[in-house]
């Protein structure tokens, strides 16, 4: 027997569905607003940016037009600085996993009671201002200072100095995002149950295999994401550079930097930036998936 679903029951049904799908669009409406006013709409002016061509006699005027040589021309210039870049980004991603896994290793399994306490000692530095943390890191890292001092006696720093070489840029990137690194980490290891690891105990892994076979696997979500959350802005980072680099040290974000304030370049410096963004995004994507964990896009 077939039933028969009344005509004013399905006519009743229709405007509470239109409804709930309009008041579905409304909480959209200040996301998406915010996106384009925050994100798209600066995205396009940078690009429009990057290809204007300059004002015969006028400087510092620049007119609307296609001139893709920009890049051409910027990348010919500072693609050593792209290089720099990427390398002191990696192996500040590097030294900060190293140090934050085993962190955040102690703070999911044995940090017990004090667990909340040592999260909130781990960001409680990023509380200051970030151009303050890198001055701190100026006199830390001064050729009177102790650790120069020390290092200098043991005859371990060939320059005879930390401040102003590239080991300063790199101490100095991975100090200030190493919170990015720990907290992913802390929270995917903190989601492992470790029953899987006693278990992997029960079947005669060694400690190392465990972590191996069953720890390593199951954080790699947070190894991603707190690699990419460190890598990404380190790579446009300029504060560091400037203040413990030299010259010889500049990356990337200060070329962007210089051109848009100082020489007032701005087609370059927006060239110069798509550039920067469109390798990143290349490498992100790449890297995830290598990495096998594509639901993180």
């Amino acid at each position: 027997m077939v039933a028969v679903v009344p005509a004013a029951g399905r006519a009743s049904s229709t405007p509470s569905a239109q409804k709930s799908s309009r008041t579905g669009y409304l909480l959209l409406f200040p996301g998406i607003a915010w996106l384009a006013v925050f994100f798209a709409i600066p995205f396009v002016t940078l690009f429009l940016t990057s290809l204007q061509k300059p004002i015969e006699g006028q400087s510092g005027r620049y007119a609307v037009g296609l001139e893709f040589g920009n890049y051409a021309s910027a990348m010919a210039e500072y693609w050593p600085l792209f290089v720099r870049s990427f390398v002191y980004a990696g192996i500040a991603t590097i030294i900060a996993l190293v140090i934050a896994y085993p962190l955040a290793y102690f703070i999911a399994f044995r940090g017990g009671r004090w667990r909340s306490l040592l999260l909130v000692l781990v960001i409680a530095p990023s509380f200051a201002s970030f151009l303050l943390r890198t001055y701190a890191w100026k006199t830390i890292l001064a050729d009177e200072g102790i650790i120069t001092s020390t290092l200098n006696a043991l005859h371990l720093l060939p320059d005879g100095r930390i401040l102003n070489t590239g080991i300063a840029v790199v101490a100095g990137l991975t100090y200030n995002f190493l919170p990015f690194m720990i907290l992913p980490l802390y929270a995917a290891l903190e989601k492992i149950d470790p029953r899987l690891i006693e278990a992997a105990g029960d079947l005669y892994a060694s400690p190392a295999t465990a972590f191996r076979k069953v720890t390593w696997p199951l954080s790699m979500p947070g190894v991603v994401a707190g690699t990419l959350l460190t890598f990404i802005p380190a790579a446009g980072d300029y504060i560091n550079a400037a203040l413990l680099g030299s010259t010889g040290n500049r990356m990337i974000g200060n070329a962007i930097q210089i051109n848009f304030i100082q020489f007032r370049d701005y087609p370059t410096a927006s060239a110069l930036s798509f550039v920067l963004m469109a390798i990143i995004l290349v490498l992100v994507f790449t890297y995830i998936r290598r990495a096998g964990t594509e639901d993180l896009v």
